[in-house]
């Protein structure tokens, strides 16, 4: 009835009320009065519920007790500060004690925890920015800021151990202030230096690679999420009562994560774009370089194109491990983690398929070039010696760039080859493991590997197409220029035929070997295979439209065998049964120049499949009108159609 005497009068309290020696008394007792009158008047509502006339309940009472409770409260916290500046712990916890009638002593946690120094010092902010970004601020660079915030978050929780001796020893339910605390210095202290390291960069304007480009914002969000893990893993063993510490420091993160990917993927873009400039503007010093050389020695010197360099392809992975290893850090979840590992995996397949196929059409344009160089230095045969000699000469330049350009494409080959291994084995090890979780996920990423490279197989296998027509012209060209008429139709002059192969044929066989080389090194399994496997077949077409121009006396004909031999023994290092077969039957095929005209018929009888270009190879006979073998052999035609 004494609180319930006149709104806000407090003044005629009864001694328990205004005693500070009993305040632990009044508050216990305010509170239960306060609950009580509220009762009462709810029950009091209910009855009079319709009743104009109904008498008055408690309700000033209630009113007054509540700001009684509240100057209470006031009183209590004032005195829990002016104790807790001088560290009297019993004070403190007598205060705490009392506190915890009046809404379970909420205000008195909240209070003591808003009026730690690391949470009202300015200071003490300032401080923890120049102990993790130093004197460079942004230009920090990640290994610094990891120093940094292992250090800071080492305070931090040597601070918050300290804060919870107290807290400990002063309130009665110290894991409830302990989750406050921690919560708070997650969302407040940890966030505040989050905010100042950790700037989400546009994906519309990248920043500049000068600056660090990407790399540098994900380098330090990868940092930052790091430490920060392990600062919660710290608390929670100082203790956080039953706050979530692993949901609120993931909440910290959660604007970064969300577009983590889109970032990742712009990472490794600009990266790449930055290496094709670094390597464009190598390429052209080098070109400039060569090309004052060349003034400076009167002559215009070829620089050669900038080739496939398995270094820069080790470069790309080792880009995407380091992104992979990010996806891993920030990935919780088997299938966003496979995800995520799928399009970082896939920026690399783009990657590695741009450059090499770039790389292989450089070095197929040198063939191209080449190519266009000996167009031009085939003349007619109405020229004077002297344009003669000066075509013979270019074409000898000519064939020198095509031998120069066919060694660079089968390194291009070879680097390519030795690329895309780089790429299945880093695949093999990193990449599969963490797509098998996802149904179908690794499947998919087979199949993209092998499209993305498909570009890459179209551009080698043209290039190779031209190879052969590279070697081709240049075999031709040695033939004609090296073969003479007297190679073949010696003069029964009584001396002793020579049984060495014709000069044409030891250049031929001599280029061959020494370009050939490069195939045999660069080249493995089937595409080597199919390559030597299509030249024997072309350098058989060839060999057999070259002999046509010429006329075979017997000793020419055993000359010619040479020759064959000669070829056949060259491309049996092709390890091709198919070509191999073809040059043992132009051996016997070459027979024909040797045996006497009435044997010609009989020669064929074991192989009937070479008729046809016998029939070619008969009329080169030096004696074949002489001998009237046209007639004399009808027959024999006439029953192999």
């Amino acid at each position: 009835m004494e609180f319930n005497s006149s709104p806000g009068d407090l003044m005629e309290l009864s001694p328990l009320f205004s005693d500070d020696s009993r305040v632990a008394e009044a508050a216990s007792i305010a509170e239960k009065l306060r609950s009580f009158a509220e009762e009462d008047i709810g029950r009091q509502g209910i009855q009079d519920m319709g009743n104009a006339n109904a008498s008055r309940g408690l309700e000033v009472a209630v009113a007054n007790l509540q700001d009684y409770c509240n100057e209470l409260e006031n009183r209590l916290l004032s005195r829990f500060d002016a104790a807790s500046q001088r560290r009297e712990l019993s004070t403190m916890s007598e205060c705490a004690k009392i506190l915890s009638q009046f809404n379970r002593g909420t205000s008195a946690m909240q209070h003591y925890v808003a009026t730690r120094p690391m949470f009202i010092d300015v200071e003490v902010m300032n401080a923890d920015v120049r102990l993790v970004l130093g004197d460079q601020g942004s230009q920090a660079s990640p290994s610094n800021v990891a120093r940094g915030l292992a250090s800071l978050y080492k305070e931090i929780t040597d601070t918050v151990r300290k804060e919870a001796a107290t807290i400990t020893a002063v309130f009665p339910s110290p894991n409830y202030v302990m989750s406050i605390l921690v919560q708070r210095v997650l969302e407040q202290r940890v966030t505040a230096i989050l905010d100042k390291l950790l700037v989400k960069p546009s994906l519309v304007n990248l920043p500049p690679m000068e600056e660090g480009g990407l790399l540098l914002y994900l380098r330090m969000l990868a940092v930052a999420y790091e430490k920060t893990q392990e600062l919660a893993r710290d608390l929670r063993t100082v203790g956080c009562g039953d706050l979530d510490i692993e949901g609120v420091t993931e909440c910290l993160f959660t604007s970064h994560k969300e577009e983590y990917p889109e970032h990742e993927q712009a990472s490794l873009r600009q990266l790449y774009q930055a290496k094709m400039e670094e390597l464009r503007s190598e390429s052209q010093q080098l070109s400039e370089s060569s090309g004052t050389i060349g003034r400076s020695k009167g002559a215009s010197v070829a620089s050669s194109p900038q080739q496939i360099s398995v270094t820069v392809v080790t470069e790309f992975v080792r880009w995407n491990e380091e992104a992979l290893s990010r996806c891993t850090l920030f990935s919780s979840q088997p299938a966003a983690l496979a995800a995520n590992v799928r399009a970082v995996f896939t920026c690399l397949l783009d990657q590695v398929s741009q450059y090499i196929t770039e790389g292989l059409e450089r070095a197929r344009d040198s063939l191209t070039e080449a190519a266009a160089l000996r167009e031009r230095f085939v003349l007619g045969t109405s020229v004077s010696r002297r344009v003669a000699a000066a075509a013979a000469s270019a074409a000898e330049a000519a064939a020198a760039a095509g031998e120069s350009s066919f060694r660079s494409f089968m390194v291009a080959v070879q680097r390519c080859g030795s690329s895309v291994a780089i790429v299945q084995q880093y695949f093999a090890n990193s990449i599969s493991r963490l797509l098998l979780p996802v149904d179908g996920a690794h499947a998919a990423s087979c199949e993209e590997m092998a499209t993305a490279m498909s570009s890459a197989e179209a551009a080698a296998y043209k290039g190779l197409q031209q190879c052969i027509e590279t070697v081709m012209a240049e075999v031709e060209r040695l033939l004609s220029a090296e073969q003479k008429p007297s190679d073949y139709k010696s003069p029964d002059d009584g001396i002793a035929p020579d049984h060495r192969p014709t000069n044409a044929c030891t250049r031929v066989v001599a280029y061959l070997s020494r370009v050939l080389e490069a195939a045999f090194t660069a080249l493995e399994g089937l595409n080597k295979q199919a390559f030597l496997t299509e030249l024997g077949n072309r350098l058989h077409k060839g060999l057999l439209n070259h002999w046509q121009k010429f006329t075979f006396n017997p000793s020419g004909g055993l000359r010619l065998k040479r020759d064959i031999t000669e070829y056949g023994e060259f491309v049996r290092s092709f390890n091709a049964p198919s070509v191999d077969e073809k040059f043992e039957l132009l051996g016997i095929m070459a027979n024909v120049f040797i045996v006497a005209p009435e044997s010609l018929s009989t020669l064929f009888e074991g192989t009937p499949s070479i008729r046809k270009d016998a029939q070619r190879f008969i009329q080169l006979r030096e004696d074949y009108k002489s001998a009237k073998l046209a007639s004399r052999l009808s027959s024999l035609w006439a029953s192999s159609t």
